[in-house]
């Protein structure tokens, strides 16, 4: 569980991304792994839990949390910061990682600073970043003004990269800005009550 004790200024920040594509050369993990490069650049450690690869199914409340979902549970509590990237499903974000975030609550997500990643085939990306902002703002999460949109995805991501150099400097910045805010939520504290000075 998350506390406000764990939300802090990091010195070595933790991001951990959630890739939300099943895709097995999907456009939205190469996005992701470029935003993490450039946060290791930056300073960072850096996690991408591809879903792929853990078995999260639906949640049942009644049930017991099954150990894949526990153990997201603890790598994005640990986190400083949280990337979450979705391709674009009719319009919005993908089961997959609607399933993982339904299995996160507050306590693991509350206080993190995210930011958000959507790749899309088509020319209209952006309805699924505004509902994972909704979903974010729910959990009590700092969403990062900055956002990353890729529309036309099969042109400008291959598997050699981001071909777009104006994309991938967005990218970049986002993974570079979620090192610069990592535990934004503590950044008060620090500055002390409004109003007061050093004098």
């Amino acid at each position: 569980m998350r506390s406000p004790s764990d939300v802090r200024p990091a010195a070595d920040p933790h991001i951990v991304a959630l890739c939300g594509s099943l895709r097995d050369a999907s456009r939205t993990r190469i996005v992701l792994a470029e935003a993490l490069a450039a946060a290791r650049d930056a300073g960072a450690t850096t996690e991408l839990i591809d879903l792929r690869e853990r078995d999260i199914p639906a949640l049942d409340p009644d049930a017991p949390t099954p150990s894949d979902a526990a153990a997201l549970a603890d790598a994005v509590a640990g986190a400083d910061a949280v990337l979450l990237g979705t391709p674009n499903y009719h319009g919005s974000y993908t089961g997959v990682l609607k399933d993982a975030l339904d299995h996160l609550g507050r306590g693991e997500v509350g206080g993190a600073t995210v930011g958000l990643v959507e790749v899309a085939a088509g020319s209209h990306p952006g309805p699924a970043l505004a509902h994972l902002r909704g979903v974010c703002r729910t959990l009590n999460a700092w969403t990062l003004p900055l956002e990353v949109a890729v529309a036309d995805s099969h042109t400008v991501v291959t598997e050699d990269g981001i071909a777009d150099t104006d994309l991938t400097e967005r990218v970049r910045r986002l993974g570079a800005e979620l090192v610069r805010y990592a535990g934004v939520e503590h950044y008060p504290e620090l500055a002390g009550p409004p109003g007061a000075t050093g004098d």
